[in-house]
């Protein structure tokens, strides 16, 4: 009997399920249509279920994208409405899907400054708070509901990887797919690894004083804190360039044929170096998205990518020594404050033999 299909009731059930390619013999490229379903349907189930929300009722949230999507699908099955309050980087496509869903959108002003951006983002968000008392605020950067939603899919990965050692590789972001996937998984293995990668001009580990003009990875860091990043979740840390993450993004779909985002291309390539070091794990590379949102500035340029397969990080022992195009540095498992106020250098254990 061949494989059964499944009939969902709703289409956020179809495209939350992800897909495993295997990568290399200790790589597997986990890829969703859009990841942060899980965060967007886990925290409305809960504010329904705890009566925090009802019926009706307005939901409302600052994005760059994809949680923008997730958010007003979750809305719609679940018949609530949605207000989004959009990024400059909302490209017309997400823009015409969400309005199309039935959410209202803020988008601000064209700009290059992505603190300025993220500002004026959540200072609207309190204005219309403010006028609209009902509406309840998301908060994905900061509320740690939007860690419930990967527990369900820790689970599913249990049951389907190989057995043995896992190290989990993903853009920190939010901090919340990350975090929440590989909290999850350690209540089962506290030796899960989680590798966390970053844009130069980040503030969240620390390289906001190295912009990168090029960067348009708006999921992988930020210009402002977020209280759902737990530094001391994260074992390493890889700081990616633009032409770095292009460069395995391209490879990714000439070597594999898999159509990913950016984040998924910078994921990519830290595996490959993380894999060199340990060979024993299997490294599970999230890929958060599709490669549309990055269809002119990265897929239209391949002739102009790198070959990956060249290039290295410089591995560094403080955040003093940070350098693009690509630095890393274990963290291991300290708070933002131990690394940045106690730059002692610390070795990396999974590399004795």
């Amino acid at each position: 009997m061949g494989e059964r299909l499944e009939i969902h009731e709703h289409i956020t059930d179809a495209i939350r399920t992800p897909a495993l390619v295997r990568l290399t013999a200790n790589t597997v490229l986990i890829r969703f249509e859009t990841l942060k379903v899980y965060a967007a349907l886990g925290a409305v189930r809960h504010l329904l279920d705890t009566e925090q929300i009802h019926s009706g009722q307005t939901l409302v949230d600052s994005s760059s994208g994809i949680y923008a999507l997730a958010l007003a699908m979750a809305c719609h099955r679940y018949g609530l409405r949605c207000h989004i309050v959009a990024s400059t980087t909302v490209d017309t496509t997400i823009r015409a899907q969400l309005e199309i869903l039935g959410a209202t959108v803020d988008q601000m002003p064209p700009s290059d400054d992505l603190r300025l951006d993220q500002q004026r983002r959540v200072a609207l968000v309190r204005e219309l708070l403010a006028r609209h008392p009902d509406m309840h605020w998301m908060r994905q950067y900061h509320d740690p509901i939007h860690y419930l939603g990967y527990t369900e899919l820790a689970g599913l990965l249990r049951q389907t990887l190989p057995a043995g050692p896992l190290t989990v590789v993903g853009s920190v972001g939010t901090g919340s797919s990350t975090g929440g996937l590989v909290r999850a998984l350690r209540e089962h293995d506290p030796d899960v690894r989680l590798v966390g990668v970053q844009p130069f001009g980040s503030v969240t580990f620390g390289s906001e004083h190295l912009p990168d003009p090029d960067a348009i990875i708006a999921g992988i860091g930020s210009a402002i804190p977020f209280d759902n990043v737990h530094h001391d979740l994260y074992d390493q840390v890889h700081w990616v360039n633009f032409t770095h993450a292009m460069a395995a993004t391209i490879a990714l779909m000439r070597d594999h044929a898999v159509f990913a985002g950016l984040s998924t291309g910078a994921a990519h390539l830290v595996a490959r170096w993380e894999t060199r070091y340990s060979p024993h794990r299997t490294h599970l590379v999230i890929g958060a998205d599709t490669g549309h949102r990055y269809t002119t500035r990265v897929f239209a340029r391949h002739r102009e990518a790198l070959d990956p397969t060249g290039l290295a990080p410089v591995e560094i022992d403080c955040l003093d020594d940070l350098a693009p195009p690509w630095s890393t540095m274990a963290w291991s498992r300290r708070r933002f404050d131990e690394v940045a106020l106690l730059p002692v250098p610390v070795r990396r254990k999974d590399r004795v033999p």
